[in-house]
């Protein structure tokens, strides 16, 4: 098998080669047109004195300028699908190489009060959903950050599968990124969900007739106007007649097509997602679940999708004032697109949110297939239900770069608690990091970033990065002693696996140590499950009374006059601390 890099590279040049061959056919479209329009001119001039030949002429030129158009603008359509897709394959090769910084940060997503997301580097630059995001459609963002929040532990399995399926289908990831990103969308789709339900019908059921008899009505008058049998006034009192019924709705009418128009854009991109979804074959449960959801006993759901948005062009051709007037005064088109379209609504206003559901969900899912396409040599870890919460080996970080990453073994049982001891910069926490994100990844349905991992799934709460806060009026030490009571009254509720850095920074050296071994004691004889990293080396005499208890530590040693770090997690206590060699050795002191 290819690895990603090659497979980028191939289908970047691939598809900019296909871009390049449709441009020039565009070019040669747009000649050839010129040239039609030229040679039907010169027929008709030359013809000018003989009726028949210049009407054949300009039907035949016409014809073919048509042709040429229609040809045109399926090809550039084709050419912008090939330049999206290539464009896919470029940001991969420059995400590889570990140039993702400027991508969308997803700090609107951020939560300092969400039991993780603050701690461990989720949103923000270089953060985990900058690195692994590739939605095209804002639903499906939001609905990718929601999944990284979610701290689910059912169904992981099931995840795993889906996410396993999508890693295996690269190119139709890629056409489904490419569809999405061709058309810009402003409405949300909550917004089109809450206008759909809300809407309230104007028009009667039995008006669907008025304009076919009406219609009818116009070619009597037309056929009876050529026998002569009316007057031309009549033609003009029908006209007036049409536009005065089409008036009493007109306000309605134009209300709704105010909102159509903002929709419109929405319906066309989703009815071509949702026809990928339908014609793909999947295997893997959640996919199929999905698939099902928009499947109809009658027609598809993209088929459904097409005829509204055919229904929303038809009414959008109000704007063209001719087309306006006649259409209304003779045919009553106003009444007759209102009408469909709000038939439309009636009928599938309370499926449309499962529909843009399953659009958003493929959307975030896409997003979790690359990235285990991406990453091949990550593992997905095995489901069990033993007392080892994690027996990982070589954990390490996934957006640590290979070349210069330390991977550690890890085991960890149900109701331990480690305590991690070590020097400035030694590694503790990246450690708690790493352990953080390989839950978060596990619980998602990822591959981790190990060589292997068994799992068994539990949710987590992180005390990390406390700050203090004006608009709130609470200090640091409050703002953090507010964070471990959150943490206490969670995990009394259910299990958790806490993961704690440096607690009690707030107060003094002495209080803090009281503190620090009073909390970690609580959690224990809570039954919790956990990680603490801390600078007090007092902290660790509790594994002398609590066999829960384990400690373990990151080591700095000072060679030639040298700090060196190993990153290695060993068990024991840390002997060697840093802080004074480093402020000598900066001259700060």
């Amino acid at each position: 098998m290819d690895t990603p890099f090659s497979f980028y590279k191939q289908n970047q040049e691939k598809y900019k080669s296909e871009a390049e061959k449709l441009s020039k056919q565009m070019t040669m479209l747009s000649s050839l047109r010129l040239l039609i329009f030229l040679l039907t001119a010169l027929g008709i001039y030359f013809f000018i004195n003989h009726w028949l030949a210049p009407t054949i002429i300009g039907i035949i030129g016409a014809g073919i300028f048509i042709y040429l158009l229609s040809r045109y603008s399926d090809v550039k359509s084709e050419k912008q699908l090939k330049s999206a897709l290539e464009n896919i394959n470029k940001t991969e090769l420059e995400i590889l190489n570990g140039h993702y910084y400027s991508r969308p940060k997803g700090l609107e997503f951020q939560d300092p009060n969400h039991f993780y997301a603050l701690d461990i580097d989720l949103f923000g630059r270089g953060s985990f959903f900058q690195f692994i995001n590739r939605t095209s459609i804002n639903e499906g963002t939001a609905l990718l950050a929601e999944a990284l929040k979610a701290n689910d532990t059912n169904d992981v399995e099931l995840r795993q599968k889906a996410i396993k399926e999508l890693a295996s289908k690269p190119d139709w990831r890629q056409l489904y990124s490419a569809n999405a990103s061709l058309i810009e969308v402003d409405t949300p789709a909550i917004q089109i969900i809450g206008w759909l339900k809300n809407h309230k019908s104007f028009l009667p059921r039995n008006i669907q007739w008025l304009p076919i008899a009406f219609s009818i009505g116009t070619f009597a008058v037309f056929a009876l106007f050529i026998f002569k049998v009316i007057d031309i006034e009549f033609v003009g009192y029908w006209l007036l007649l049409g536009l005065m019924i089409t008036g009493r709705y007109l306000k309605k009418i134009n209300v709704l097509s105010s909102n159509t128009q903002k929709v419109k854009d929405t319906f066309k991109q989703y009815a071509l997602l949702l026809n990928q979804i339908e014609n793909e074959t999947f295997h893997s449960e959640l996919l199929l679940k999905k698939q099902d959801f928009i499947r109809n006993e009658t027609e598809k759901a993209s088929d459904i999708f097409k005829k509204l948005s055919k229904y929303l062009d038809a009414l959008d051709n109000r704007n063209n004032m001719i087309s306006a007037i006649f259409g209304n005064g003779y045919f009553l088109v106003d009444l007759k697109n209102s009408y469909k379209i709000e038939r439309w609504i009636a009928t599938y206003k309370d499926k449309i949110n499962d529909w843009f559901e399953v659009v958003s969900f493929f959307d975030a899912y896409n997003s979790f297939g690359n990235y285990a396409f991406n990453h091949p040599n990550y593992v997905y870890p095995k489901i069990t239900d033993s007392l080892n919460v994690i027996n990982a080996e070589q954990l390490g970080h996934p957006l640590l770069k290979e070349e210069k990453r330390i991977d550690n073994d890890l085991l960890i049982e149900n109701e331990q608690f480690f305590i991690i001891t070590g020097a400035n910069m030694a590694g503790k926490s990246t450690f708690l990091r790493t352990v953080s994100i390989h839950i978060v990844m596990a619980n998602v349905g990822l591959p981790v970033c190990a060589a292997s991992s068994n799992y068994h799934p539990v949710k987590l709460i992180t005390s990390m990065r406390t700050s203090d806060s004006l608009t709130d009026e609470s200090s640091y030490f409050f703002s953090e002693l507010t964070r471990l009571k959150f943490i206490v009254d969670a995990i009394q509720e259910e299990s958790y696996f806490i993961v704690l850095d440096e607690i009690l920074k707030g107060t003094n050296s002495t209080d803090k140590a009281i503190g620090s071994k009073k909390f970690v004691e609580k959690l224990v004889a809570l039954k919790a499950t956990g990680i603490i990293a801390t600078h007090d080396l007092s902290l660790c005499e509790i594994e002398n009374e609590l066999q829960e208890v384990k400690n373990y530590y990151f080591d700095a040693e000072i060679i030639n006059d040298e700090l060196h770090f190993d990153y290695q997690f060993k068990k024991g206590v840390c002997s060697n601390m840093n802080a004074s060699f480093l402020l000598k050795k900066m001259d700060i002191v």
